[in-house]
């Protein structure tokens, strides 16, 4: 019996998810231009060690280290062979760090080919999607989380293959950023009202938005998500403010509290599954969920 986050909401529950995967890894000792889902293979007790701090933090649901696990993305590092091996692996490890009662979010982010500019065909897009579905679902996960999105036709071909081709709940997310006129539309041009309509017709259970902005950002954000959507759960990831550089990394330096003080109001426009993207932590989580309780 896999275990669902739709059950859990429909117990009235707030369901808590991890934070960040790839500014951890690099804590940990990614290096630039390393393969982070190589990892699964080559370093997995590290890859299990983040996964277990962020369900010994509180987190109902953790993701794995697939997000670039599909083989347009792993082709870049000569690995687009070994897909569901990796995938695989990622979910086993996450599997053992959080036990059986928590939840395995199956992450699956962008391709980064463009359709609409003639690199691939739909049908090798689909494909792509299908192969890592099907490789995360074989393997376990509970749920998949298609996240990242900024092209609305990718992320309706990547819903599509996940719900027709597994048995799995399925999460779609897209990135928004905040336009000169204070709107907010995905590098291609998509808004949230856009995506609740496009993404729902394809199937998708959950709808939600993550990256690029803080948790601030994300109120208004869920706000036009609800103008449009009452009924649907909404999943926020937000970033632990925006980053800056330093030594030549981006640093988040948005802090546990201050990313914990809008969740409440990010709940009260209509949020039901909240964690972290891009420089949240475990610190992050405990904080969050210690504002639940307030």
């Amino acid at each position: 019996m896999r275990n669902s986050i739709l059950s859990r909401l429909a117990e009235g529950r707030i369901v808590i998810s991890d934070g960040a995967l790839g500014t951890m890894l690099q804590a940990a000792g990614l290096e630039p231009g390393v393969c982070p889902e190589s990892w699964n293979i080559d370093f997995p007790g590290k890859v299990e060690a983040i996964a277990r701090a962020y369900a010994e933090a509180g987190s109902d649901a953790v993701e794995t280290n697939t997000f670039g696990c599909n083989r347009f993305k792993l082709s870049h590092y000569g690995l687009q062979e070994r897909v569901v091996e990796l995938n695989r692996a990622a979910v086993a490890i996450t599997r053992k760090a959080i036990g059986p009662e928590k939840i395995v979010l199956g992450s699956m982010g962008p391709t980064g080919v463009i359709l609409m500019m003639g690199d691939v065909s739909s049908e090798e897009l689909y494909e792509a999607f299908k192969e890592q579905a099907v490789a995360l679902a074989e393997a376990g996960a509970d749920v998949l989380c298609i996240e990242t999105m900024t092209a609305i036709d990718e992320a309706v071909i990547a819903t599509k293959a996940a719900k027709e081709n597994t048995n799995l709940e399925v999460i779609t997310t897209m990135t928004f950023d905040k336009t000169v006129q204070g709107e907010f539309r995905t590098m291609m041009g998509v808004s949230p009202e856009e995506m609740v309509i496009e993404l729902k017709k394809a199937g998708a259970d959950i709808i939600g938005t993550n990256c690029g902005n803080g948790m601030e950002n994300m109120i208004p954000i869920v706000e036009a998500i609800r103008l449009i959507d009452s009924n649907t759960p909404v999943l926020v990831h937000a970033n632990a403010g925006l980053p800056h550089l330093h030594n030549g990394r981006n640093v988040f330096s948005e802090t546990p509290e201050v990313t914990a003080s809008y969740v409440p109001d990010l709940i009260r426009a209509g949020a039901t599954i909240i964690g972290g993207c891009c420089g949240t932590t475990p610190d992050h989580i405990r904080k969050m969920i210690s504002a639940l309780k307030i």
